[in-house]
């Protein structure tokens, strides 16, 4: 006897919708475990973590704002997903977006010019298309692997925002702080009111929702990018090139990431420093796949991870966790959604040897 894993020859569409859920029920169990195991009260714990940080305003706009990027960057992600072109490399992007925009807005010899916030949209969205580009090009013309590639120049990336504001970008006034000095007032963007960090970003994520919706729902291109990601062989017959498939998921990623990074540097933070995203790029990923990689399934999604970072750092400063409960959060909820789709598609069967 032996076991043998087969696909499904239908894979059940009620269960496709329903693995998000279930495997988000998995992570509250799993994670109640835990709590338990350091010695805490799980149903408290689980409240701090979940129920408590929307219980006020700040607590409100604080998980919008963090939703924000989340959604956005896995919008781009997602229009590559569906073509099989993993662009593992989103957080890489995000930050040269933010070293392109903030370079934009500290160094722009007008700094009260009414064109500084869209020039900065501008160097962000080109700086993270131009990081995508490069494994783009390398996985069209020499085929290397664009996994290991957009996740190896984050490292580039990251080291190179670690050289600037250690080095030539940090404020002078800064109390030899890693930072640059703060971006004057027309490059940053405004909040919808003074005690909150809640601000316009949030209508670039919708429209970004929207343009996602369209493309892949709506529009020839779309469908032939989602051919070409489900029946390669079909998508090649019918004339649509692979490549134009690489090109698309990836530039459309760097893009999205790129406008978020600015929109966080621009935002919310104001100025540049080694931790300018908390994960954002990564943890996008693991949104666009519990949305099923569609753009309204994404705004649930990004909702929900923002409600983890939220969860974590409350229940970090409440009960004395480590900040890296997040991140075991997020690993438990893949794995388990991960787990799901295999059950989804494939089916595991004994067979029995004859003699």
């Amino acid at each position: 006897m032996h076991f043998r894993i087969e696909q499904r020859p239908e894979p059940s569409a009620p269960m496709r919708v329903a693995a998000p859920v279930l495997a988000t029920a998995l992570t509250v169990i799993v994670g109640s475990i835990f709590f338990a195991s350091l010695g805490h009260d799980p149903l408290a714990t689980l409240y701090a973590f979940f129920v408590e940080p929307l219980s006020s305003m700040n607590g409100l706009s604080e998980w919008l704002l963090k939703a924000s990027p989340l959604i956005l960057i896995a919008c781009g992600l997602a229009v590559g997903f569906r073509a099989n072109v993993w662009n593992i490399g989103a957080e890489g992007q995000f930050t040269m977006g933010a070293i392109a925009a903030s370079g934009v807005g500290l160094f722009w010899p007008d700094p009260e010019s009414v064109l500084l916030l869209p020039l900065m949209f501008l160097a962000g969205t080109g700086a993270g298309m131009a990081w995508a580009a490069i494994p783009a090009f390398l996985r069209a013309r020499m085929n290397t692997n664009e996994i290991l590639v957009t996740l190896m120049m984050t490292y580039i990336a990251t080291l190179f925002l670690s050289y600037l504001v250690h080095g030539p970008w940090r404020d002078p006034a800064g109390f030899n702080y890693p930072q640059t000095a703060l971006l004057p007032a027309a490059a940053l963007l405004q909040s919808f009111d003074p005690a909150y960090r809640l601000n316009s970003s949030i209508f670039i994520t919708v429209v970004a929702v929207i343009a996602m919706w369209l493309f892949t729902d709506r529009s020839f291109l779309g469908y032939k990018m989602s051919v070409s990601g489900a029946a390669p062989l079909a998508a090649r017959y019918a004339g649509f090139r692979e490549s134009a498939a690489v090109w698309i998921g990836l530039l459309a990623g760097g893009a999205a990431a790129g406008i978020a990074g600015m929109a966080e540097a621009a935002g919310p933070l104001g100025q540049l420093s080694p931790q300018i995203s908390p994960g954002y790029g990564f943890a996008a990923i693991i949104v666009a796949f519990i949305g099923r990689l569609n753009a309204f399934g994404i705004v649930l999604g990004g909702l929900l991870m923002s409600l983890l970072f939220l969860g974590g750092e409350g229940v970090q400063m409440t009960l004395g966790l480590p900040s890296a409960l997040t991140r075991i959060f997020q690993g438990i909820l893949l794995f388990f959604l991960l787990a799901a789709d295999f059950f989804i598609f494939y089916r595991i069967r004994l067979v029995r040897e004859r003699a």
